[in-house]
C-alpha cells in the first residue's frame, strides 16, 4: 500500500530586505512631506528626533538640527542607509576608503580620502556598510532637518575622533543607548 503526502504549502516568503536606492526613495519621499517636517519639535540646544515606520523593517528617524551642530565622526556599522534633507543645509564629510571592520583602535588615513557633500533641501545621499562620515549644519543661524533609513536596524553605532590624518575609535553605542 502506498501512502501520498500532499508536498506543503509554500510558505509566505520574508520580505526582501530594501535595497540603499530603497532606502533613499523612502527618505526622500517623507522628507517631501511639509507636515509631517513642520510637526517635528525643534530645540535650539540639541538635536530632536521622532522614530518614523521605515520600509521593509528598516529603522527611519526624522531629525532637527538646530545651527552648528553635528553627528561627530561615526559608522553604522553592518547597516546600509540613506538620508536626506529636508529643510535647511546639511554637509556630510565621509571617508572614501575601506576601513577594516573590527580589531583596531587607531588608523592612519591615506591622503585624499576625504570627501565633502553639501546637501541642500531635496539633496540627499545612499551609503554601504561601514561608511565612515559625520553630518553638520554649519548654518550660524537656520535649523535643519533631515530623514534618515537604516537596514538592517542599527545594530552598533561606532564613534570616532580625529586628528589630521589620524582616526581613533572611540565608543562603540548599541540601540539601548539611543532609544
Amino acid at each position: 500500500m502506498s501512502v501520498f503526502s500532499p508536498a506543503p504549502a509554500p510558505s509566505a516568503a520574508a520580505p526582501a530586505a530594501p535595497t540603499q536606492a530603497e532606502l533613499l526613495d523612502f527618505a526622500r519621499r517623507t522628507a517631501a512631506d511639509p507636515d509631517l517636517i513642520a510637526s517635528l519639535p525643534l530645540d535650539p540646544e540639541g538635536r530632536t528626533w521622532v522614530r518614523l515606520e521605515g520600509p521593509g523593517g528598516s529603522e527611519a528617524w526624522l531629525i532637527g538640527w538646530p545651527p552648528g551642530t553635528g553627528t561627530g565622526w561615526h559608522d553604522h556599522a553592518e547597516s546600509v542607509g540613506a538620508f536626506v534633507t529636508a529643510a535647511g543645509e546639511l554637509t556630510e564629510h565621509a571617508l572614501a576608503a575601506r576601513l577594516p571592520t573590527d580589531g583596531w583602535k587607531t588608523l592612519e588615513l591615506s591622503d585624499g580620502v576625504d570627501r565633502e557633500r553639501r546637501l541642500p533641501a531635496g539633496r540627499g545621499r545612499a551609503f554601504g556598510r561601514h561608511h565612515v562620515h559625520e553630518v553638520l549644519n554649519e548654518s550660524p543661524d537656520r535649523h535643519a532637518v533631515s530623514v534618515h533609513a537604516y537596514y538592517p536596524p542599527l545594530p552598533r553605532i561606532r564613534r570616532y575622533s580625529r586628528a589630521g590624518q589620524i582616526l581613533r575609535l572611540e565608543q562603540v553605542e548599541r540601540p539601548e543607548d539611543w532609544q
